[in-house]
């Protein structure tokens, strides 16, 4: 097994990005197109068995790990340029996971699973959930939530 980690750039917090999701999942379903979360990126994973072996991509958020997504399938596509890419396709459960500071890079990379943070165990997830935003998003960017 091996994940992918990915920045998520132009969304603020986790709720963020659940709440998009979940709207372009209806918006599809709405405009009779099958409903499936796909994110697409320009190079197909080399290790693309280990990754289908029950990887996930985990998300970064404003420079902390915070969510991932078991990865359904990676297939490949073609955009309207004619251009090879990959279709990165996501189950549409989000976990939380406990967070961890990662610097900035492009594209997306290999996460083994040993360096991938552990999810968050409900308990941890609704001490989170009670928190005020604002704390949430301080220790957050600290690192310590």
């Amino acid at each position: 097994m091996l994940h992918l980690i990915k920045l998520c750039v132009g969304i603020e917090n986790p709720a963020e990005l659940v709440a998009w999701q979940h709207h372009r999942l209806e918006q599809m379903r709405r405009n009779g197109v099958p409903a499936e979360l796909v994110h697409r990126t320009r190079q197909m994973p080399k290790r693309r068995d280990a990754v289908l072996d029950g990887g996930s991509l985990y998300w970064v958020i404003k420079g902390v790990i915070q969510l991932r997504q078991r990865i359904v399938d990676l297939r490949e596509e073609v955009n309207d340029e004619g251009r090879s890419m990959c279709g990165i396709v996501f189950d549409p459960v989000l976990v939380a996971t406990r967070p961890q500071p990662r610097r900035p890079f492009q594209g997306w990379r290999y996460l083994t699973p040993e360096d991938a943070p552990a999810d968050l165990s409900a308990a941890e997830h609704d001490a989170v959930d009670a928190m005020p935003p604002e704390m949430r998003a301080e220790l957050a960017a600290l690192a310590l939530l």
